[in-house]
């Protein structure tokens, strides 16, 4: 299979699977959001939805979070881990949203990236899921999946977001990397993967990978 039938194979599968993609973080709007992804952040987004409803009813807007301490934060936001460097980032960033950006979380990569604990894939998410840009945010299973698929070396992950946007339709990136978490939660985690569950693998994955499952002893290939 070349990459462009790869990729053809991915869209249909993904969109078979997963129709919708609701964004798996709780937000009311674009500042949540942003604060959301940024504590998820080496923490699952189930732990963050649980966190956020605590955080969120003392604070939801950058000019209420400036008014708690950053050791009140961080005292709300300990379960999420990170929580001394976070809650320093959001008291931060929220001061800057209010005194640079009229209390408004920026719509531009560059301007989200100048914030405090503000990397490339969380600005990416959020002009993605926020304010509908098209991105294309690269976690871990992303990561891990484009190399499965052969669609990405894996050398690291801005060349795999690279690599992913020469492939995939700029129109259904933002719906796309979506997807692909899903898939990845759900069909292929890192962990004790099943070829007979990740099909996507198992159609088009690359012989190394394919010659790893069977390493593992758990699954046969059907």
């Amino acid at each position: 299979m070349t990459k462009k039938e790869k990729a053809q194979y991915i869209i249909e599968t993904l969109e078979e699977l997963y129709p919708e993609t609701p964004v798996p973080l709780d937000h009311t709007d674009s500042y949540t959001l942003l604060i959301a992804v940024l504590l998820s952040a080496q923490c699952t987004d189930e732990r963050v939805n649980q966190i956020t409803p605590k955080l969120f009813a003392r604070a939801n807007t950058p000019q209420e979070m400036i008014l708690l301490s950053v050791d009140e934060i961080r005292e709300i936001i300990k379960p999420c881990g990170l929580s001394p460097r976070k809650s320093k980032a959001i008291s931060e960033l929220s001061h800057i949203l209010i005194n640079e950006h009229n209390g408004e979380v920026p719509q531009s990569f560059e301007a989200l990236e100048k914030l405090p604990g503000v990397g490339h894939k969380t600005a990416s998410v959020v002009m993605a899921q926020a304010f509908g840009v098209p991105a294309f945010p690269v976690d871990t299973h992303i990561h891990r999946l484009l190399y499965r698929w052969g669609i990405s070396n894996g050398k690291s992950v801005e060349q795999t977001e690279k690599d992913a946007k020469k492939v995939f339709p700029k129109e259904i990136w933002n719906k796309l990397h979506l997807q692909i978490i899903f898939y990845g939660r759900s069909h292929s985690p890192a962990r004790s993967p099943l070829l007979s569950k990740d099909i996507i693998t198992k159609k088009i994955g690359r012989k190394s990978v394919i010659k790893t499952y069977k390493d593992f002893g758990s699954d046969v290939i059907n």
